[in-house]
């Protein structure tokens, strides 16, 4: 039976001529099969968006032989994929035409914006947005060297409307998804494959937009809820989502299957597969995703869906650890206990300046709150407090510049008695120290701060405790 699937590629499968000839088969192949309806979601080439971003920093130094280098670079790597790629001459010139003038228009971009020697998160998107306009249309033209009737759009031209926020913009979805259906829809009824930019979309007013690093994943699913596919394939450079991060477990196993609530946790914790906003938009529709890699395509990857059968609900599914993090404790003494709006100010005051809040814990007493943060937004969060609230509300605002949270996500943890025991058990058998512990009323992840040189030997501890290696809990 003829499916209709979101395939989306990210930079690392895409960053030479064969890789690029790899995923345009891939695309081909699963369009054959049984005529299935096929929409491609493109990342940057690997690389592309950190060059990027460390060109806006040439930028305010006015450095061009910088800036010259890494336009240099980009235009080299392009072209010569576009070379080897491209065998059919007319399609290979029309492609070199196509990201050429791409490349021009952002060396007249830069040109201004060097003079100005200022960077706006507005300019910011504009110039992140070129990394996936200069491979989109390489893979588009790759497809119709092999065969393959496609069109390439950017997710602006595809209908991706979202507010104004540069840098982490939010899709509007109802306006999102009649453009979606209005450009795309007639392009699948003509056996087309549309090609479609990951990463950015437009607001309102026609800017350009970016919605976050790992955006891609995020572009597929919006797509897939626009068009209501059957599934979405993440296509990456992993088999799936792991047990743990395989640099710190040796034997960290591939997730099978995870429900939508276990992988979204997951994501939030560190999972560097997916775009932690990712699955928001399939969650209402129930469609399901699957994580798969581009280069071992025999293995299935890791099914995410609504709904697991009772086997694969096991206690825990995985251990994560996000890493670079620091826990900030305000204290406010007695002038804290019983005074309502206390943590509201404290949040809105970090809120206003951008500070993400991953963790939070307070104590009985009312006394002390403890967060944790990102280390890059530490010294924001902490010049806020001590400006806004440091001898108001709060007395004294202490610092642990170097822990990391470890997550224990499993929904099988729901109801069972003694999961909290075996964890801390487990890390003070190996000496390991907790700071801070949080876990919510959906017990599906039970987290705790560490510090960091303790992390990868909780992250193992677990990881034994669990018997993960073998794809199940202890019970």
């Amino acid at each position: 039976m003829a499916m209709r699937i979101v395939m989306k590629f990210g930079g690392t499968a895409i960053n030479s001529a064969d890789k690029v000839i790899h995923v345009a088969n891939l695309i081909k192949s699963e369009k054959e099969k049984g005529n299935n309806d096929i929409v491609g979601v493109i990342s940057a080439m690997r690389g592309m968006t950190d060059g990027i971003l460390s060109m806006s920093e040439d930028i305010k130094r006015g450095d061009k032989a910088s800036i010259g280098g890494f336009l240099k670079n980009m235009r080299e790597v392009h072209l010569n994929i576009i070379e080897q790629a491209v065998k059919d001459v007319k399609i290979k010139n029309e492609a070199r035409h196509v990201v050429t003038t791409l490349l021009e228009e952002l060396d007249d971009i830069l040109g201004g914006i060097v003079l100005l020697a200022e960077i706006t998160p507005k300019s910011l998107d504009y110039l992140l947005s070129f990394g996936e306009r200069l491979s989109t249309p390489i893979v588009s033209f790759v497809l119709r060297d092999i065969g393959l009737a496609c069109q390439y759009l950017t997710g602006k031209e595809a209908g991706i409307l979202t507010d104004s926020n540069f840098g982490e913009a939010r899709p509007l979805m109802d306006t999102t998804k009649l453009r979606l259906i209005h450009k795309i829809e007639p392009l699948l009824k003509r056996n087309i494959v549309p090609i479609i930019t990951g990463f950015i979309g437009a607001d309102q007013n026609g800017n350009t937009t970016t919605i976050g690093r790992g955006g891609s994943d995020y572009t597929a699913t919006i797509i897939s809820a626009g068009i209501n596919a059957d599934e979405v394939w993440l296509w990456s450079d992993v088999d799936g989502l792991m047990t743990a991060d395989p640099r710190i477990v040796k034997d960290a196993a591939v997730i099978k299957e995870v429900s939508f609530a276990e992988a979204m946790e997951m994501a939030l914790f560190g999972a560097k597969y997916m775009h932690p906003r990712a699955l928001v938009p399939v969650i209402d529709t129930k469609i399901p995703v699957r994580i798969r890699n581009t280069f071992n395509v025999q293995n299935e990857g890791t099914f995410i869906s609504q709904n697991l059968p009772k086997a694969s609900q096991k206690i825990v599914k995985s251990i994560s650890a996000i890493r670079h993090t620091a826990l900030i404790d305000v204290g406010g003494g007695g002038g804290m206990v019983g005074a309502p709006g206390t943590a509201a100010r404290i949040f809105d005051a970090l809120a206003r300046n951008r500070v993400n809040i991953m963790m939070i814990s307070q104590s009985p007493s009312e006394s002390s709150i403890s967060m944790v943060v990102r280390k890059n937004d530490l010294d924001r969060a902490t010049t806020t407090l001590d400006l806004n609230l440091l001898g108001k509300v709060v007395k004294q605002v202490n610092v642990n510049d170097d822990v990391a949270v470890i997550a224990v996500v499993g929904s099988g943890m729901r109801g069972i008695k003694g999961v909290a025991a075996t964890v801390f058990n487990a890390v003070a058998k190996r000496n390991v120290n907790v700071i801070m512990i949080a876990q919510g009323s959906s017990e599906l992840n039970l987290a705790f701060v560490v510090n960091d040189t303790d992390c990868e030997q909780a992250v193992r501890a677990l990881h034994d405790e669990f018997d993960l290696a073998k794809g199940g809990s202890k019970k």
